[in-house]
């Protein structure tokens, strides 16, 4: 059974919308979109590589796509975070997207579950989905997280799309805590069965 890991940044209050560009996702209102930003440290990315180590897949929710596709598919072979990120198979799931716009990508249309339990049980590496907040509730909902990985940045929003879906009873045993020099807590948590 291949392992799905949810990777995301958070803010104190639970919230993950638009942490790394001022008009990302202005939902609802949001005015903080970037707020990562100032927090920012090269140990977070070294450990974000790390943790891309064994990831072949990818499974995003169509916003979170189509700003990663606009980010990555453009960097040229060759730059080192631009292979890591284009070089694993996409999962988008949405009903609107017309034409992937990334490469190497498989759109899930129906059956957002079904599909993932499918792509579980297929042989293969490490599944990993950041951002997609409705497509993470929809994943915690139905138990098909089996890791979280969290940056716990040292701020409080005040509103936002949530990590967490509302009326979630489930269970995360901690498996390390990694403290950055800007106060970001990086939390990698294993789904206890």
């Amino acid at each position: 059974m291949r392992k799905l890991i949810v990777h995301e940044f958070v803010s104190l209050d639970g919230v993950i919308q638009a942490p790394g560009g001022k008009d990302e996702d202005r939902d609802g209102g949001f005015e903080h979109g970037g707020w990562t930003i100032p927090y920012w440290h090269d140990d977070i990315g070294a450990t974000f590589g790390e943790l891309m180590q064994g990831v072949d897949a990818f499974l995003l929710g169509r916003r979170t796509y189509v700003t990663h596709a606009e980010a990555f598919e453009p960097m040229p072979a060759g730059d080192p975070f631009g292979d890591l990120m284009n070089a694993p198979k996409k999962y988008v799931v949405s009903r609107t997207l017309a034409n992937p716009i990334w490469r190497n990508t498989e759109v899930i249309r129906d059956d957002v579950v079904g599909s993932v339990r499918a792509l579980k049980s297929q042989p293969g590496g490490t599944i990993m989905t950041d951002g997609s907040s409705q497509l993470v509730h929809t994943l915690l909902e139905h138990d098909l997280v089996d890791e979280l990985h969290l940056h716990l940045y040292p701020l409080a929003l005040g509103g936002g799309k949530r990590l967490l879906p509302a009326n979630l009873h489930t269970t995360f045993a901690l498996r390390s805590a990694k403290p950055y020099p800007s106060g970001v807590v990086g939390l990698r948590y294993a789904r206890e069965r």
